[in-house]
């Protein structure tokens, strides 16, 4: 079997939500991305998913290859796995490699959390399409008739459907389980953004980002946050004495794309990029709702692809765990590195030793860059294939994403 690599795409800036990218739909976001990576080499196949979708788009991918200028005859559609989308393309683009005439995939995702489509009430959208089947002009005068209680508006952040309850509010319960203490979900915060800024500074994303909208840097990370700043903010989803999630220490409503390659080596060839790593392995994981929370699915998947491939934690020279909030990475990392947790959720008895925080993150994550839900596992692996690639060669690389719904993804890399 021919081997398989990850190699660095690009990305636009990530920006706030409600910020300068607010006039500018998913389309728009991503066609920058895909247009500058195509310049660079012609893709097989082109994957790309959104998880807050447009309903007017019916595949995004196709929409966007053509919107972009590609040539009509490369296949593409989209994909959707909440925040391990792009990941999960990546996963998918890579169990084609080989076949199909597939070697060289451009995968991706995108997020316009200014321009959620706010959607129509069931039964308001059932009457209306009654009316305009039956009597156009009584269906006009419904439409101007519409009031708050018709639409499906999310209040409460994109609440998960079967629990009826947001993100946070699951974290919450997560960081009570695994006693997350504020003051550590803080602490990771202001090393999240110590570190974006200290790669800004020294240019480690300049390759990575393309321009767009007359923006060409991260907006979000801090340079002026402290200990003591974060500390002082509000809890969101607990205003309980028990509650421990704020803004500081939880991931922004982010806009943004990123694009990432995936090849084998007739598509590395073509592509001939800056920075390449071998794809090893990978592994989903899954969870049931409970008092965990729904966010730690990576405690299962990433023991599992270890133990499979006899490594242990000191063996990965580098670690790329999505900050999605504070307390879901620290209760993931406090959870896979017990080793009645592995045997008893992930079913792993191998020692794994000790887990090397160190080594997590080192030019910042989703707290301090942002996260554009469906953009952000290409973000992650485009720029853990360029941090790897800086090491010796034989190190190890491993990258996680946690996903709502009670899933996730991880991949294992290596620079050959």
């Amino acid at each position: 079997m021919s081997r398989m690599y990850i190699a660095s795409g690009l990305r636009t800036p990530f920006v706030k939500a409600a910020g300068r990218f607010a006039h500018h739909d998913s389309l728009a976001l991503s066609i920058p991305v895909v247009r500058a990576m195509a310049d660079r080499a012609r893709p097989d196949l082109l994957a790309w998913g959104q998880v807050v979708q447009n309903p007017a788009l019916s595949n995004l991918g196709r929409e966007l290859l053509l919107e972009a200028g590609l040539d009509p005859e490369i296949p593409a559609y989209a994909t959707q796995m909440a925040c391990s989308t792009s990941m999960l393309a990546a996963i998918q683009a890579a169990g084609m490699l080989g076949h199909g005439g597939v070697h060289l995939a451009l995968v991706g995702g995108v997020e316009s959390m200014s321009r959620v489509p706010v959607n129509l009430k069931t039964d308001a959208g059932l009457r209306l399409a009654g009316l305009f089947k039956t009597s156009p002009l009584e269906a006009q005068s419904a439409l101007t008739a519409l009031g708050m209680d018709d639409f499906a508006i999310p209040a409460k952040g994109w609440a998960n459907r079967i629990s009826g309850r947001s993100m946070g509010e699951h974290t919450e319960d997560t960081a009570k389980y695994f006693a997350i203490a504020r003051r550590d979900q803080d602490q990771l915060s202001l090393t999240s953004h110590k570190r974006a800024v200290a790669a800004q500074a020294s240019g480690f994303f300049s390759d990575l980002i393309v321009p767009f909208d007359t923006m060409d840097r991260d907006t979000i990370p801090r340079s002026d946050t402290t200990l003591e700043k974060l500390s002082s903010l509000p809890n969101v989803y607990d205003s309980g004495p028990a509650g421990t999630l704020s803004a500081g220490n939880t991931s922004p409503l982010t806009d943004g794309a990123a694009g990432v390659w995936i090849a084998d080596e007739l598509g590395l060839e073509r592509l001939a990029p800056d920075y390449a790593v071998e794809l090893v392995d990978w592994q989903l994981g899954a969870m049931a709702y409970g008092d965990e929370g729904i966010l730690m699915a990576p405690a299962r998947a990433i023991p599992r692809l270890l133990a499979r491939h006899g490594l242990r934690f000191s063996d990965i020279s580098l670690f790329e765990i999505h900050e999605a909030f504070a307390a879901q990475a620290l209760a993931n990392i406090k959870a896979m590195s017990n080793p009645d947790y592995r045997r008893t959720r992930a079913g792993v008895d191998a020692d794994l030793g000790v887990f090397p925080v160190d080594r997590m993150n080192p030019n910042g994550g989703s707290l301090a860059i942002g996260h554009p839900l469906a953009a952000t596992g290409a973000r992650i692996v485009s720029q853990a294939a360029k941090e790897l690639s800086a090491m010796p060669s034989g190190s190890l690389g491993l990258v996680s994403v946690c996903a709502d719904g009670g899933q996730g993804s991880v991949v294992l890399l290596r620079k050959p």
